[in-house]
């Protein structure tokens, strides 16, 4: 378990965000246009208003199950990709031009051609698993390709199992990489997923209605659903790490 957090460092927290928060309503003091820049008591009070709607919530939970569908298909695929191509050279071999553009081409393109090619129902999954997968793939094979080799070698001289070996040599050496992918890809789903959302405004989805502020150039609002994805991201990393946490024990 993590040790406590001292009052003292919470403390220190809290005068950080107090300081971002004053950083920010100076700034909105200072473009002196709420329609252009809202500050965080417009912002807190369009939230307010937002939260007992029924659209806010469809919005909110269409959003999550996208988003965390084409994460959670990026991790298992990309897992799963990845160590098949960390046996088999030749597949790593084919893979690695797809990898490639994957990682080079921009999200807009992306975004672009699932549009045309897909509608915008399933955009967001689509997107979220382009980006995660690249990361998923590439620290699953970095984290086999560091199991200890000594201990890999006197495994194959004793005979030990092939399911033995896997859990005890291969999974431990796998999991740092892993979590440490999706710290990246935890919030590069949500981000991209979201932008996806902007550009395809599917129905029920936190993208359509920040589309729509942007429309009514309702500024305050637009920063409360910017809000409100930097909690759902927060909470859905440290639910996600959490439970990795858990399973690499």
């Amino acid at each position: 378990m993590k040790p406590a957090k001292s009052p003292r460092h919470l403390f220190r927290g809290l005068l950080i965000a107090l300081f971002w928060l004053g950083v920010w309503q100076a700034a909105s003091m200072l473009v002196a246009k709420p329609v252009l820049f809202a500050s965080p008591l417009d912002t807190v009070k369009a939230l307010v208003r937002l939260l007992p709607t029924k659209d806010f919530w469809l919005s909110v939970l269409g959003s999550f199950r996208r988003i965390a569908l084409g994460f959670f298909l990026a991790l298992i695929l990309g897992m799963l990709t990845g160590a098949a191509a960390f046996r088999f050279r030749l597949l790593r071999e084919l893979l690695s031009p797809l990898l490639t553009l994957m990682k080079s081409v921009p999200v807009a393109s992306f975004i672009i051609l699932i549009l045309v090619w897909f509608g915008s129902a399933n955009l967001a999954v689509i997107v979220s698993l382009i980006i995660v997968f690249p990361l998923i793939y590439f620290a699953t094979l970095s984290g086999l390709g560091s199991a200890d080799p000594e201990l890999l070698e006197l495994a194959k001289v004793y005979h030990v199992p092939g399911k033995r070996v896997i859990w005890q040599l291969y999974r431990p050496a796998l999991w740092p990489y892993l979590r440490g992918a999706c710290a990246s890809a935890l919030g590069m789903s949500w981000k991209a997923g979201v932008a996806a959302e902007v550009i395809g405004t599917p129905a029920h989805s936190i993208g359509e209605q920040m589309y729509l502020s942007k429309i009514y150039m309702d500024t305050a609002e637009l920063f409360a659903w910017t809000l409100t994805v930097i909690v759902l991201s927060a909470i859905f990393e440290r639910a996600v790490l959490w439970l990795l946490g858990k399973a690499g024990k």
